[in-house]
C-alpha cells in the first residue's frame, strides 16, 4: 500500500465511521477499485485509522472525559456490555456473513428502515434531548439496538441512532450518544486487533500509516462536526436514500 492508497482509505474511514451509512461497504468498494487485497498489512492499517477515528471523538468530547461526567459514562458502559458479550460469542459467525452481496442487501434494508423510522418520527414527542438526559434503561435499549451492527453492512451508528429515534430520543442526542459509545466499542476492537496484528504493523510502510492516521483523524473530526450541524436542521432521510442507492450500486458491481 502506497501513500496515495493510504490517504484514500483514511478519508473513507474518517468520513464513514460515524455516519449511519456503514464504513464496511465503502471499504469493500475502495479496496476493489484500488486493487488492495485483504492482506494482513491492510488489516493492520485499519487498526491505525480506527484509532485515529476514536481519537477524533475523544478530542471533540474532551470536556466530557472527566469524573464530573461519571454518571454519563456509566450509562455508556451499560450500552456497551450487550455488544461486548454477544459480539465475543458470535465473532466467528459474524465473520461468516461477510460477503459483498450480503452487505449490499443490508445497506438497502437499513436505508428503507431509516425512511420508515423518519416517516413516523415526531419531534414534538421527543422525551430526551441531550445525552445527559439518557436513563440507564435508554442506554441499555441503545445497547440492544447496537447488536444489529454485528450484521455486516448494518452500521453501528445507524443501528444505535435509528433505535434511539424509535424510543423518542432527539436526533442530536442519539448521534452524540452514538459517538460516545464508539469510544469503548471501537477502543476494544482496536485494542484486540492491535494485539493480533502488531507484528504486521512493524513490517508495514510506517510513513503511509502515519499519513493515513492524520488524514483519518482530520476527516473524522470535521465529519462529526458537520454531521451534528446537519442533523440539527435536517432529518436522516438523505442517509436512508443514500444507503439504498449505494446498496444497489454494490449489488451491480458484484453481480
Amino acid at each position: 500500500m502506497d501513500i496515495f492508497q493510504s490517504v484514500i482509505i483514511g478519508v473513507i474511514e474518517g468520513f464513514t465511521e460515524f455516519l449511519p451509512i456503514s464504513s464496511t461497504g465503502h471499504m469493500i468498494v475502495a479496496a476493489k477499485f484500488l486493487g488492495l487485497p485483504q492482506s494482513v498489512a491492510i488489516k493492520a492499517y485499519e487498526v491505525i485509522i480506527q484509532f485515529a477515528a476514536i481519537l477524533a471523538v475523544m478530542v471533540l468530547y474532551r470536556d466530557k472525559l472527566t469524573l464530573k461526567h461519571k454518571t454519563l459514562w456509566s450509562k455508556v458502559l451499560v450500552a456497551f456490555i450487550p455488544l461486548l458479550i454477544v459480539g465475543y460469542i458470535l465473532k466467528d459467525f459474524v465473520k461468516s456473513l461477510f460477503d459483498p452481496n450480503f452487505v449490499a442487501v443490508m445497506f438497502i434494508i437499513g436505508g428503507v428502515a431509516f425512511l420508515i423510522i423518519e416517516y413516523f418520527y415526531d419531534e414534538k414527542r421527543v422525551r430526551v434531548r441531550s445525552v445527559e438526559e439518557f436513563s440507564y434503561k435508554d442506554a441499555f435499549i441503545t445497547g440492544l439496538f447496537q447488536l444489529l451492527s454485528l450484521i455486516p453492512g448494518t452500521s453501528r451508528a445507524g443501528s444505535t441512532i435509528s433505535g434511539d429515534l424509535i424510543i423518542r430520543i432527539s436526533r442530536k442526542a442519539a448521534a452524540e450518544f452514538s459517538f460516545l459509545l464508539a469510544i469503548p466499542v471501537m477502543g476494544a476492537v482496536t485494542a484486540y486487533d492491535l494485539l493480533k496484528h502488531y507484528r504486521d504493523l512493524m513490517q508495514g510502510d510506517l510513513t503511509a500509516y502515519g499519513v493515513g492516521f492524520i488524514v483519518a483523524f482530520v476527516v473524522a473530526y470535521i465529519t462529526i462536526k458537520l454531521f451534528l450541524s446537519f442533523i440539527s436542521k435536517f432529518s436522516f432521510v438523505p442517509f436512508g436514500i443514500y444507503r439504498i442507492i449505494f446498496g444497489a450500486f454494490l449489488l451491480y458491481i458484484y453481480s
